[in-house]
This record gives structure tokens, sequence and C-alpha cells, in this order.
């Protein structure tokens, strides 16, 4: 039931810009609640992918004095990954491509990871 509720938050966001090409609920350990990922892209692969670079981020904002990490930005020839904190214990993971509008993921990905912090 949860999981379901996840995707289909997920699958409105996808809906909401041709930029974003996948996007999963993730739990902070790893772990994929839900996701809508093209073929060719590992579930687990992104889980323990996140899960690290969360780790990563959380250490560096705290040991910079820049305070709890709200996001994670990643910039690649071939577009961006974007994490954002959904509650205390999820995240939000969008993949978009290199020409997207990050203001407006932005504000969409903030709106999505509100709705999956209430569902979790």
């Amino acid at each position: 039931m949860r999981e379901e509720m996840l995707k289909s938050v997920l699958s409105e966001l996808n809906g909401t810009s041709a930029d974003i090409q996948a996007s999963a609920a993730i739990s902070t350990d790893g772990l994929v609640m839900a996701a809508i990922l093209p073929t060719g892209m590992d579930e687990d692969r992104i889980g323990a992918m996140a899960a690290a670079m969360l780790s990563l981020g959380d250490r560096t904002a705290n040991e910079l004095g820049r305070g709890d990490l709200e996001q994670v930005l990643i910039k690649g020839n071939h577009g961006y990954v974007m994490m954002t904190h959904a509650g205390p214990d999820t995240v939000v993971i969008v993949v978009t491509k290199p020409s997207a509008k990050l203001g407006l993921v932005f504000l969409d990905v903030k709106r999505a990871a509100e709705a999956i912090s209430k569902i979790m």
C-alpha cells in the first residue's frame, strides 16, 4: 500500500517535467522503497550510491559548519542528480537531462518530498 502511494507521488513528479528522467524514494541507509526508473538503471545500485553520497554530504555540511544537509546536487555531462530529504529517514532522488531548468525541478522535488514525508 505504501509503495503504491510512493509510486503515485513519483509518477506525478516525473510527469511534471520532461526534464526528469527518473526518480526514487530511498531510505537514508540505501533501501529503495519505490522507484520509477528507465530500463538499464539498477535500483540497488542507485540506493547504495545515494546512501554513500548522503553520508558524505551530511558529514561535509557538518564539518564545514553549514548546518543540516538539505540537498546534494551532482552535475555531469549528461545531466543532474539531485537528492533531498523527505523526512528524517527518507530521501528523494531525481535524475534529469542536462538541459533541465533546475529552479523548476527544485520546486517540483520539494513538493514531492513533502508528500512523501507525509506518507512515511
